[in-house]
This record gives C-alpha cells, sequence and structure tokens, in this order.
C-alpha cells in the first residue's frame, strides 16, 4: 500500500511550465504556431528512444535536431535559438506554485526532475517564484539517463535523501508516472494535459484534476 512521500519530485515541462506560451516564438522565426505541439511530442519521443538504447544527449542538441526535422530543416540555427530561449521565461501554470507551497509547508522535501537544462530551469523555478519551495533540482544530464529509465528516479530519491518508496513523482504525463512507478516510487498524475491516464500503464497512486489535489491526496496518504 502506497504511503504519505516524505519528499515529492515534480515534471517540470507541462507540468509546472506552460509550454503553451512558445506559440509566439514560431510565429517570431515565421514559423505556424501550431507546429509547437508536433515539435515538443517529437522532441519527447526523440528523448525517449535515446534513453531505450541507453544514449544520453543534451536538451538543446535533442531540441535542436527536432526543431530542424519539424521545421523541414527551414528554421535557421538562429531561429532554433530563439525558441528555446523562450524556456527560461515560460510562465507556470496557475496550480504550480500553491501545490508546491502546501507540500513545503507541510514538511515534506519538494525537488524537481526534468529533461530539460539546469540553466533554463534553475532561471524559470525564479522568475516565477517557485525556488523557494524548492529544495533540489535533477536533471537528466546530471543523473546520466533520460526518463523514464528506473534510474533517474532512483537518482532523485537519492539526490533528496530519501529512499525511492518515500518519494512520490508528480506528472501530467502517465508515462512518467508509470516510469516512477516501476522504479519503486509512489506518483500523483494531474489529468489536466491528457484527461485519462491510459489503461497501458501502472496506475497512478493519486489523482487529481489539478496539483493542489494531487499534494492533498499525497498528504493524505497513510503515514508508514
Amino acid at each position: 500500500m502506497s504511503t504519505r512521500p516524505a519528499a515529492v519530485a515534480f515534471d517540470v515541462l507541462e507540468t509546472l511550465l506552460d509550454v503553451h506560451a512558445l506559440h509566439t516564438r514560431f510565429t517570431d522565426i515565421g514559423q505556424p504556431a501550431e507546429m509547437l505541439h508536433p515539435w515538443f511530442l517529437r522532441f519527447q519521443r526523440d528523448a525517449l528512444a535515446l534513453a531505450l538504447s541507453g544514449e544520453l544527449a543534451s536538451f538543446p542538441a535533442v531540441a535542436r535536431q527536432s526543431l530542424r526535422t519539424e521545421s523541414e530543416h527551414t528554421a535557421s540555427e538562429a531561429d532554433i535559438e530563439h525558441v528555446l530561449d523562450g524556456f527560461a521565461n515560460l510562465p507556470a501554470h496557475p496550480d504550480a506554485e500553491p501545490a508546491l507551497r502546501k507540500l513545503s509547508e507541510a514538511g515534506v522535501r519538494v525537488g524537481c526532475l526534468t529533461v530539460g537544462s539546469p540553466e533554463n530551469t534553475a532561471r524559470f523555478l525564479a522568475n516565477v517564484g517557485l525556488e523557494q519551495y524548492v529544495d533540489q533540482v535533477v536533471t537528466a544530464d546530471q543523473a546520466g539517463i533520460w526518463k523514464p529509465s528506473p534510474t533517474v528516479y532512483r537518482a532523485t530519491a537519492y539526490q533528496l535523501e530519501v529512499a525511492p518508496r518515500d518519494m512520490a513523482l508528480v506528472a501530467v504525463h502517465a508515462w512518467d508516472c508509470h516510469g516512477a512507478k516501476r522504479a519503486g516510487c509512489t506518483s500523483g498524475w494531474c489529468s489536466r494535459l491528457e484527461g485519462e491516464p491510459g489503461d497501458v500503464f501502472d496506475a497512478p497512486d493519486v489523482t487529481g484534476d489539478d496539483l493542489v489535489t494531487v499534494a492533498d491526496r499525497l498528504l493524505a496518504l497513510p503515514t508508514r
């Protein structure tokens, strides 16, 4: 049975960070705003493919190559840099701050686990006022492997100074929660992005329509 976690790690891209504001970056470079969605899916697919093959590449490298391909090589390197620079200045979802604050005030260690770059992640957290609630940021670069390898979740638990069974991973991606479960962690899934978690993945331990509800339900789990 799942128990109340001593630490909670949040996915960043799409879970805390609202990527939709990048639409204007695409129109700035003469590309359709609608390219954001297929590009981001291509980026995630390529990241997962690298993880499955045991390879590690940096977030900027994978994102750049994915955008070259998605734009059919019509985006220049300067164009691509303009899009990627937007990540550090994106807004947080409205439910991010109250969820992190609630957990932090309850004495739970809070972390971020992301495939994003350490620099952009740090700037994002500082810009939107979330930095004060985050005890540790762990990136794929630091862990040495991409999600959803079990290694990345266990490395995050280690950085948060807890055993995997005492850490929860919160994400809007069912596949990310599935990876955390397979690594021995608790998972909290927010339905904001996908609507339903899907029956091909391990069921998350708690669910909610927003991050605050997920945080509440993690805190309500029985203590060990």
